[in-house]
């Protein structure tokens, strides 16, 4: 019987399949030459043999992946990730800020002017013999219009411009830093003539050897190597300017400051009067404004100007665009002189809060102290002008606060610096003297902090006290900032007791003051809990003039436009504290400069 077809079983082990089966053919008596011989063949599954590659096959796919996604991205793929990420404006479309469109500095633009004119007229400097300025650092405080004016800069030569950020060249890969900058001058070499501009440059910019020598520090250090070298590099037919933005000049590593690098320190600070006036006039332009302020456009940006000391171009931008937002939100057609009153105070002191009811005891708290401040300021020689005083909570904690109008003042005297103390002290004493010793809240909290700073900078900074001398350590800044104090416990000593000396004589001054004017503080306190809110014509109808000669521009200024509908004026804040904070919260932060920049010469 012949059987045919193909049979599959399963065998336990190779050996033993065949030693069973030479069993089998031997009992048959099968000759060897005719036994059934046996083969083998291997055969890998195309499933598993997949499965043996897959983790090989995923991590390809995932950096395809990653390649491809980094590459559709400004900053390139993976693979260029060394690459600068400078953004490079067009000359011809997107660089169109001139120095018509930046106001209040004057004196910067002048200076970069020079600028200006070489990129535009090489040929006429460079046959005298002249090398082209290699940069310049700008500097000032935040919001006063660096980026603006290198823009403005550009613009005006009309040359390309590279902008990039201090921070992109950092990266958590070693080297990447270097070579960001060395992609950087070589794409402004390929534009040429053009302008770098590196904003924030302290972030990569400052100086060698400070805080260790490993990490990332020797990555920034190197980053910054590569730099200066760049810079030291350009030849003198290459005619691009590196401008550099920083808050932070006095960090700055010196090699990098030197002339042949940065060879122009310009300087931005806040705007005067006339700056600022200049400054609302390019804002003012594109508002809808009502036709009685376009009458005479001029004079209402003065008035906005005088009434808004210390702010800075960024801050005028915002009040003005949150007078248009404010004019939107009630639905009228113009934007109007209310508009930019509320935004002023909004800015400044922030929205109402209407939903903070206060107490009778806690509203009488906060009448007696803020009509404690606003006594001091009318009866001390020095104190700033008083616009208002309200009980009205706003902000994040304010539950009262006092408006001054403070000058364009870069310097205060000894007597100047007392009569601020004395004012801000006004507060705690008035509850002490109304509601007794025991019963001070924690209202004055931050006038302490304030004339505590002041007091200090006076004894260790300005050489203000006579038991210290007149010597500088550097003040409450330089104490913090540095591990060690740069003064002797002895001396450490000396200026905790004189401190608290300047700070008792004036509490017990500020007390005299406010004995004797007891009956005014009474009347102030019972009209701002009739009214929440009380003005400068008010104080005057209350008490009359202030018994001092109008010696201050602001006072004069206020005098003349008496009874006119003004914007309330927003709050200068030196530490002196120009705006009182009410009791139980913090004063508004402060927007104008502190005292230790107005007393620099």
């Amino acid at each position: 019987m012949n059987v045919g077809g193909d049979f599959y079983f399963s065998i336990g082990s190779v050996e033993a399949f065949e030693r069973k089966l030479d069993e089998a053919q031997a009992e048959l008596g099968i000759p060897s030459a005719e036994r059934i011989p046996v083969s083998y063949q291997d055969e890998i599954s195309s499933v598993g043999a997949l499965l043996n590659f897959a983790p090989t096959l995923l991590l390809i796919g995932v950096l395809y992946w990653i390649s491809r996604r980094g590459s559709a991205s400004p900053g390139g793929g993976i693979f260029s990730i060394g690459k600068s990420r400078a953004k490079l404006f067009n000359k011809d479309t997107d660089v169109k800020v001139k120095f018509k469109d930046v106001a209040g500095m004057d004196e910067a633009k002048e200076e970069i002017m020079e600028f200006v004119k070489f990129l535009k007229e090489p040929a006429k400097y460079e046959k005298l013999g002249a090398k082209i300025p290699r940069g310049a650092i700008l500097s000032g405080p935040p919001g006063t219009g660096k980026t603006l004016l290198a823009k403005a800069t550009a613009g005006e030569a009309s040359v390309p411009f590279l902008s990039v950020s201090g921070s992109e060249f950092v990266e958590m890969f070693v080297g990447v830093g270097s070579s960001r900058v060395r992609d950087l001058f070589a794409s402004a070499k390929k534009n040429a003539p053009c302008i770098i501009f590196v904003d924030e440059i302290d972030a990569i910019g400052k100086s060698r050897g400070k805080g260790g020598s490993f990490g990332g520090n020797d990555e920034r250090e190197s980053t910054l190597n590569q730099l200066l070298v760049e810079m030291d590099g350009f030849g003198t037919n290459e005619h691009i300017v590196v401008l550099a933005g920083t808050n932070r000049p006095d960090v700055l590593d010196p090699a990098l400051m030197r002339p042949g690098r940065f060879d122009r320190h310009i300087t931005i600070d806040r705007p005067d009067v006339s700056g600022r006036k200049g400054i609302y006039l390019v804002h003012l332009g594109p508002l809808r404004l009502d036709e009685k302020l376009k009458v005479d456009i001029s004079a209402f940006a003065q008035k906005l100007a005088v009434l808004t000391p210390g702010f800075s171009g960024a801050d005028i931008a915002n009040v003005c665009n949150e007078a248009a937002l404010r004019a939107a939100r009630r639905g009228s057609d113009y934007v109007e002189n209310v508009d930019f009153e509320t935004a002023i105070e909004r800015v400044i002191v922030g929205l109402e809060k209407k939903s903070r009811v206060l107490s009778p005891d806690e509203k009488k708290t906060v009448a007696y102290h803020e009509a404690g401040h606003a006594i001091c300021g009318w009866f001390l020689e020095h104190a700033d002008p008083l616009l208002k005083v309200s009980i009205i909570p706003r902000g994040a904690g304010a539950l009262g606060y006092a408006q001054y109008l403070p000058p364009d003042r870069y310097l205060l005297s000894t007597p100047q610096m007392a009569d601020r103390i004395c004012m801000t002290l006004g507060g705690r004493v008035s509850e002490e003297i109304f509601f007794g010793a025991e019963n001070i809240t924690t209202g004055a909290q931050d006038d302490l902090q304030k004339i505590t700073r002041m007091a200090f900078e006076a004894c260790a900074n300005y050489g203000m006290n006579d038991v210290i001398g007149p010597v500088s350590y550097g003040g409450d800044r330089a104490a913090k900032e540095s591990w060690t104090k740069p003064f002797s416990e002895k001396t450490a000593e000396m200026l905790d007791y004189e401190v608290r000396k300047m700070i008792t004589t004036a509490y017990e001054r500020t007390r005299n003051l406010l004995t004797a004017h007891r009956d005014d503080i009474d009347k102030v306190a019972r009209l701002l809990l009739e009214k929440e809110v009380i003005t400068r014509e008010d104080m005057i109808d209350l008490l009359g003039k202030r018994p001092f000669a109008s010696r201050d521009d602001m006072d004069k200024w206020l005098d003349e436009h008496r009874g006119e509908k003004s914007a309330p004026p927003p709050i200068e804040t030196p530490p002196a504290g120009d705006v009182e904070d009410g009791p139980l919260g913090p004063a508004p932060i402060p927007i104008s400069k502190s005292l230790d920049d107005k007393l620099m010469l």
